[in-house]
């Protein structure tokens, strides 16, 4: 009888860890924008993205990675960045954002160059056999 049970301790000490390793980590969440600039534009946007960007280096943080339309659908620019700040890096980025663009105003400068715009919340990249994997956990 001891050994059965000492046989199923073991067992279950090493049957945890080996649950615990085998589940996938769950990929980063990103935001993703999509935009139609208004005609004639298209450097002023490009010029305050890059404005953005630069207060996210100052407050330690990645650029945006940008995606220039080369043909087919009828958009200019796909942004790709993460879909929320880390929070030790948010009074960074808020007193950068202050810095570099000007306080608050720069919400409707921004729109003065967009005629369309869309973003979506993802989560990736990720290969299809790891989400499928991650379903069944």
């Amino acid at each position: 009888m001891r050994v059965l049970l000492a046989t199923a301790a073991l067992s279950l000490a090493f049957a945890a860890p080996v649950q615990a390793q085998s589940k996938l980590p769950e990929p980063p969440q990103k935001l993703i924008e999509i935009y139609r600039i208004a005609p004639g534009q298209h450097e002023a946007f490009l010029q305050m993205i890059a404005m953005y960007d630069e207060a996210n280096r100052i407050a330690g943080l990645p650029p945006r990675e940008l995606f220039v339309h080369q043909d087919g659908a009828s958009w200019d620019f796909l942004l790709i960045q993460p879909a929320e700040t880390p929070a030790d890096k948010k009074e960074a980025l808020a007193a950068a954002l202050k810095k570099v663009m000007g306080g608050k105003k720069h919400f409707f400068e921004f729109r003065k160059f967009i005629a369309e715009h869309t973003d979506t919340f993802v989560s990736g990249p990720q290969s299809a056999a790891d989400y499928l994997a991650r379903m069944k956990e």
